[in-house]
C-alpha cells in the first residue's frame, strides 16, 4: 500500500510512505529539514505501523505538531480508519 499525506503545521509539505503486511517498507518527506526527516524515515523503516504510532504521536516542534507527528497522524488516518 503506497499513502501520499498531505501534512498540516509541520515544515514538511508532504509525506509519501509504502506499507507491506503492517511494516513500514519506505518513507520520504517533501521539504522539511533534510537531516530529521530522512533520520525519522530511517528509524521507522522496517517497523510494525502500530509501533511508529505509539512512538512518534504527539512529538511536538513549533506549535502543536512536528514531522515525526505528521507521519503517525498520516499512518493513523489511513491505515486505522474506520
Amino acid at each position: 500500500m503506497r499513502i501520499s499525506y498531505e501534512t498540516a503545521g509541520s515544515c514538511a509539505k508532504r509525506i509519501d510512505i509504502e506499507i507491506e503486511a503492517g511494516v513500514i517498507v519506505d518513507t520520504v518527506f517533501v521539504d522539511g529539514c533534510p537531516g530529521n526527516t530522512r533520520a525519522v524515515a530511517a528509524l521507522v523503516k522496517g517497523m510494525p505501523v502500530a509501533d511508529a504510532i505509539r512512538r512518534l504521536k504527539g512529538i511536538a516542534c513549533q506549535g502543536d505538531t512536528s514531522c515525526p507527528d505528521q507521519l503517525a497522524r498520516a499512518l493513523e488516518a489511513t491505515v486505522f480508519k474506520g
